[in-house]
């Protein structure tokens, strides 16, 4: 038993993998825009202040992140019943972690 092939299947096999090649290629990005892989190496030479969000320069922003860090350490006042509920709380939390059916 031969197989027969006539022009048409031929000629529609052609059509359908053409078909095919093109579906590709709509799902690649345009050709200007630019890789991932590229914009990851690129060095960031302009910064926002965390502070207020104006554009800083890198020598500003290393020195506005210097004080940032040596600023004064933050101790909000609470009352001792509050710090007290806090730490029950995180107690109850860490105990709830190994023991999830108590403290219900």
């Amino acid at each position: 038993m031969g197989l027969k092939l006539s022009a048409t299947s031929i000629l529609g096999s052609i059509v359908c993998l053409f078909a095919l090649a093109t579906e590709f290629a709509y799902a690649l990005p345009p050709a200007e825009d630019t890789p991932e892989e590229i914009l990851r190496t690129e060095i960031i030479t302009e910064a926002r202040s965390p502070v207020d969000g104006k554009p800083l320069t890198p020598a500003q922003y290393a020195e506005l992140q210097a004080q940032l860090e040596a600023g004064p350490p933050i101790d909000p006042k609470l009352s001792p019943q509050v710090r007290r509920t806090i730490t029950l709380l995180r107690l109850r939390q860490f105990i709830r972690t190994f023991f999830p059916f108590l403290l219900r």
